[in-house]
């Protein structure tokens, strides 16, 4: 309750209270639904590369391959949890909605700021699975040019 209190008296000082509409929740459809497309395709390439490494593993035990199924391990969960913070978002999104409709515009401008920092965690996390990505397909080109007697070059960007 102090919470709600000290927000109101910070930004209704500042004339800028209740602005919140129902279009500005609805512009996080779009961008949320895009964003557990992308999450989905991601967590089924994973799962078919996963099926496929645990097949090669059956056959051939080797610690690389174990290693690999660590990995993809590590990036499945983190995907879940991109998941679950974009579908919390969304759905927080709607409850906002709602809750503008009916009135509630102290609570709705709250829930909006929790939606926020859902989609804040969820695109942290996939910022986080993709440097996992990288290093992983960094190891594989640093072990084909130790294989090969190759020199690695460099890049920078």
């Amino acid at each position: 309750m102090a919470i709600i209190i000290l927000y109101k008296l910070y930004f209704c000082t500042f004339n800028i209270c209740h602005m919140l509409t129902l279009t500005t929740p609805a512009l996080l459809f779009s961008a949320i639904s895009l964003l557990l497309l992308a999450y989905t395709n991601r967590f089924l390439t994973l799962a078919g590369l996963i099926r496929n490494l645990h097949a090669q593993y059956k056959e051939n035990p080797d610690k690389m391959l174990l290693g690999q199924l660590r990995n993809l391990r590590l990036r499945v969960l983190l995907i879940r949890h991109m998941q679950f913070a974009g579908i919390s978002s969304l759905l927080l999104c709607v409850l906002c909605m709602f809750l503008i409709y009916i009135g509630q515009m102290t609570w709705s401008e709250i829930i909006f700021g929790v939606a926020l920092i859902l989609l804040i965690i969820s695109l942290g996390l996939s910022a986080w699975e993709i440097q996992i990505s990288v290093k992983a397909l960094d190891l594989h080109l640093s072990d084909l040019e130790k294989g090969s007697g190759a020199r690695k070059k460099r890049i920078f960007f």
